[in-house]
Order: C-alpha cells, then sequence, then structure tokens
C-alpha cells in the first residue's frame, strides 16, 4: 500500500504544450484579480474618500513594485550563481540563452513585499495620500491573492519540501534523487511503498508539499484573520498591516521548516548541526534565507504596530484634550 501521492502526470507548466502560456502567469493575473476585487469592496464598505481612478491608479503602482521588487530579490538574493549580478540587463529579459520563452521564473515574496511598500509610498507621496488608510486595506486583500502564486509553484513542481514519509507526501518530478547505496533511503522507500530494485537505483522520494501549506496558511487562513477577525475591529490606521506582517511572517517562518531550501544557499545561519543536510528536517536552528527575512518582518510589523498604536493614544488624547477646553467664546462670557 502506497503512503505517498505521485505528482499528476497531467500537471504540466505550459497551459497549451508548445505555447509560451503557463500556469504560473496565470496564477499572478487571478492573484491581482482578487486581491483588486477584495480592495474595491472594502473601499465601498468603508466609504473611502478616493475615486475608483484613483485606486485603480494606486493599484497598478502596487503591482508594478511587486513584480519589479519580486524579481529583483528573485534574481539577485535567490540565484546561488551570482549571474544576474554579472549580466544584470537579463533580469527582466523574459527568453533564455537559447532564445526560448521562458518568462520571469524566480519571484521572491519578501523582495514583491519590498517593491509595493516603496512603490505605494511613492505614489501616496506624490498624490498627498495618507499610506496608511490605503496600506490597511491592500493589506487585507492580498493574502486570498497570493494563495493562487503557491498553487502556480505546485503546478510547476518547483519548491517543493523535505523528504517526508507522511501519507500526503507528494513526489515531485523534478526533486533530487537519492542513492539506494544509502540505507536511510531504501528503508524510506519501504517505509512509503516505492520498490527498489538495486543498489544503484536512484530514488525519487516524497516531499511535503509545502506550496500547499503556504497557500493554506500563508494565503487562506491569514486572509480569514486579516478579512473576518482584523477588518471590522481596526482600532487605528496601520493595524490591520502590521497584523498582516506579523502574521506572514510568523506563518512562513514554521513552513520553511517544511521547505527545503533554495539551491546553492542552503542554511544561511547554522547554530544547529553545520552538517545537517538540507532536504531532511534535524534541527531547529538552522535557518534559511526565508526565515531570515521573516523574521525581519516579525520585527518590523511589532515596531509598526507599537507605533502606529502609540501614535494614535496620543491624538485621541490631544482630541480629547482640545474638547474640554472652553471655547473663546465662552471665554469672553466669563471675562465679561
Amino acid at each position: 500500500m502506497l503512503a505517498m501521492i505521485d505528482f499528476p502526470a497531467w500537471l504540466k507548466p505550459e497551459i497549451i504544450p508548445g505555447l509560451p502560456f503557463r500556469w504560473y502567469g496565470l496564477m499572478y493575473i487571478l492573484a491581482f484579480g482578487i486581491a483588486w476585487f477584495l480592495f474595491r469592496i472594502e473601499s465601498k464598505r468603508i466609504e473611502a474618500p478616493w475615486s475608483e481612478d484613483d485606486a485603480a491608479n494606486f493599484f497598478l503602482w502596487a503591482i508594478v513594485g511587486v513584480l519589479i521588487g519580486g524579481r529583483l530579490a528573485g534574481t539577485l538574493i535567490y540565484e546561488p550563481t551570482d549571474y544576474y549580478w554579472r549580466h544584470p540587463w537579463f533580469i527582466f529579459w523574459p527568453f533564455d540563452q537559447t532564445g526560448r520563452f521562458v518568462g520571469y521564473q524566480g519571484m521572491s515574496f519578501h523582495g514583491g513585499l519590498a517593491g509595493v511598500i516603496g512603490a505605494t509610498l511613492i505614489w501616496c507621496r506624490l498624490r498627498r495620500q495618507d499610506w496608511f488608510e490605503w496600506v490597511d486595506i491592500i493589506a487585507m486583500a492580498t493574502p486570498l491573492g497570493y494563495t493562487f502564486g503557491r498553487l502556480g509553484n505546485f503546478i510547476n513542481g518547483e519548491l517543493w519540501g523535505k523528504v517526508t514519509s507522511a501519507p500526503w507526501g507528494v513526489v515531485f518530478p523534478y526533486a533530487e534523487r537519492f542513492s539506494a547505496k544509502d540505507a536511510w533511503v531504501v528503508e524510506l522507500a519501504q517505509r512509503v511503498g516505492i520498490g527498489v530494485n538495486s543498489m544503484n537505483d536512484m530514488v525519487n522520494l516524497p516531499r511535503h508539499p509545502s506550496q500547499l501549506y503556504e497557500a493554506i496558511f500563508e494565503g487562506i487562513f491569514l486572509w480569514f484573520v486579516l478579512w473576518v477577525i482584523v477588518r471590522p475591529r481596526r482600532p487605528f490606521k496601520g493595524f490591520a498591516a502590521s497584523i498582516y506582517i506579523i502574521g506572514y511572517g510568523l506563518t512562513r517562518f514554521v513552513i520553511e521548516y517544511f521547505r527545503e531550501p533554495d539551491s546553492g544557499l542552503g542554511y544561511i545561519i547554522r547554530l544547529g548541526d553545520p552538517e545537517a543536510p538540507t532536504y531532511a528536517f534535524t534541527t531547529f536552528l538552522n535557518f534559511s534565507m526565508g526565515q531570515i527575512l521573516c523574521l525581519v518582518m516579525i520585527l518590523g510589523g511589532f515596531i509598526l504596530l507599537f507605533w502606529r498604536g502609540a501614535l494614535s493614544k496620543r491624538e485621541l488624547e490631544a482630541d480629547s484634550t482640545s474638547s474640554k477646553k472652553p471655547s473663546a467664546r465662552k471665554l469672553r462670557k466669563r471675562i465679561k
């Protein structure tokens, strides 16, 4: 009896084989569309003081920020060969060296987030808008959208997790194979029902479907918290954005323990076993690049939360004090 799931053979990166249209790109379009739909719903609910043209313009800047920031970080931080540092003109070139269209594979969430923050801050500064009024809404609308981005990663058969014997482990077609000469490989293969015929076999073992974990927890779960719980109870501007940053950082940090670190980078900080393999979970004390960036997110989210909370409290106290002061007319009457 098999205790694993074979990657569906009918799932291919291309929507139509032979044509340069990929599921990953379609998932990005769906993500932007859902985020825009939710953004409009919330803007109407709170009777936001901006026009739909302003909202569309703001959203366009945010999309451009996502694409530029995500691509820059994906190529300059996560690409281990320094190819794009030596050939920066290829960062936004959607063709490989043979001229084949490959799109923009290699996008970083953290880079996309930085791009959105930078682009929307510039837009709000140019338009003299309160950035926190806008960013709260986009923070609540975004998670459900990038659920589809993680589904695109799964369809591409990329960003797989670490080796597992869990019954929901998935055998990804492009994942690293392991030599049957290693006893642990044969033992795990037998446990999940994979036949090993020879010690010369290279065995493709099941992995955690970490893309689906991220789709569920960073996407659906985080969206539910923000949209259903936080949305009707925001005590001050910037609260939803703070919870989004903290919430994503925490969930992604935990899921990174199940996801194999990016090839060529491995563990950036090794406080546990320095020789620990990246394809298996052995210690909580080795940290990937994603986890380091998530820690920065968590810290930044708490700083934003306490700063905006303290600022809001001072503003309320100032308003309360000014409302208790007698008006000039009342003062004149008292003098008379």
